[in-house]
C-alpha cells in the first residue's frame, strides 16, 4: 500500500508557484487574491487564515473582507463588484458556506469568471465539462495533480465518485470523464452504495460522514482517494474512510489529514497565478 502525500506535493506545487511569483514580480506583476468570509465559523476562519499564510508565502497580495452573519446579500454583491473592477486583484474566493439568508448560487455568478479561481462560476464550470481551458474547481483539480504524480492512469478505469456536490462531486466527474476514465456517481439517494463502490477501480469520496466507506465496501487493491475531513468529539480530524482497515486493502489511499486538503490550497494558489497571467497576456 502507497501511502499519498498530498502535503508533500502540494509544497512543490507551491514551491513551484513562488519561483513564477518572483520572475512575475521582477516585471512588475504582482499576482493578488481578496477572500469575502462572511460570519463566525470557526472552521471557516481557519481555512481563510490557511489561504491567506500560504498566499503571503507565495508572494502573493492578499486581503481579507470579513463581512457580519448578518449581512445583506445586497453587501455581498457590492463588494463583489468592487472587487471585480480591482485592477490589483485576479482572484476571488467567497468563503463557503454562507449564512442560510444568502442566495450562495447568485453570489457566485456575480463574481467575474476571469477571476473566479474557486471555480465555481457556471462559465468554469461549463468549460470544464466541455473539457475547455478554464478555472477547475481547487479540491477536484488537486485530486488530478495526485493522480499525476503517481503515475495512476485514468484511461479505463471504472472510478466511483461517492457525492454529487457543485464542489467537488460533479466537477471531479467532468474532470475524471476528460481523462477518459468510466465514471459512476453516488449520492444521498443511491441504493446500495457498496455495490457500486466494490465494482471500482479507484474511489472517490466527498459527502462529509466519518468511516462512510468501510473495508467492505472496496475490492482488493483499489486507490482511495478521501476528501472528507470531520472532527470528532474528541477533536480528532478524520475523513469519510474508515481508514486503519480500508487501507489494508488499497493500492493506493490519501489520509486525512494530509491527503487531499493541502492540495486544494495549493490549486487555489495555481488557479490566481493563471488569473494573473491572463492579466498581463
Amino acid at each position: 500500500m502507497t501511502l499519498i502525500d498530498g502535503k508533500k506535493l502540494s509544497k512543490k506545487i507551491e514551491s513551484n508557484i513562488t519561483a513564477e511569483v518572483k520572475a512575475l514580480k521582477a516585471k512588475g506583476v504582482t499576482p493578488g487574491l481578496a477572500v469575502i468570509l462572511v460570519g463566525d465559523d470557526p472552521a471557516s476562519h481557519t481555512y481563510v487564515t490557511m489561504k491567506n499564510k500560504s498566499c503571503e508565502n507565495a508572494g502573493f497580495y492578499s486581503i481579507v473582507r470579513k463581512l457580519s452573519k448578518t449581512v445583506s446579500q445586497e453587501e455581498i454583491i457590492k463588494n463583489i463588484q468592487e472587487l471585480n473592477k480591482d485592477p490589483k486583484i485576479d482572484g476571488i474566493l467567497v468563503q463557503l458556506p454562507l449564512p442560510k439568508h444568502i442566495d450562495t448560487s447568485k453570489i457566485l455568478e456575480i463574481i467575474d469568471p476571469q477571476k473566479d479561481v474557486d471555480g465555481f462560476h457556471p462559465y468554469n464550470m461549463g468549460r470544464v465539462v466541455e473539457n475547455l481551458d478554464a478555472f477547475a474547481p481547487c479540491t477536484p483539480a488537486g485530486v488530478m495533480e495526485i493522480f499525476k504524480e503517481y503515475n495512476i492512469d485514468l484511461k479505463g478505469k471504472d472510478v466511483c465518485v461517492v457525492g454529487a456536490s457543485n464542489i467537488v462531486g460533479k466537477p471531479m466527474a467532468a474532470l475524471l470523464l476528460n481523462a477518459n476514465a468510466t465514471v459512476t456517481i453516488t449520492h444521498i439517494f443511491t441504493k446500495d452504495l457498496a455495490s457500486h463502490t466494490k465494482k471500482a477501480d479507484i474511489v472517490i469520496v466527498g459527502v462529509g460522514v466519518p468511516g462512510l466507506i468501510k473495508e467492505d465496501m472496496v475490492k482488493e487493491g483499489a486507490i482511495v482517494i478521501d476528501i472528507g475531513i470531520n472532527r470528532l468529539e474528541n477533536g480528532k480530524l478524520v475523513g469519510d474512510v474508515d481508514f486503519e482497515n480500508v487501507s489494508k486493502k488499497c493500492s493506493y489511499i490519501t489520509p486525512v489529514p494530509g491527503g487531499v486538503g493541502p492540495m486544494t490550497i495549493a490549486m487555489l494558489l495555481s488557479n490566481t497565478l493563471k488569473a494573473a497571467k491572463r492579466r498581463v497576456g
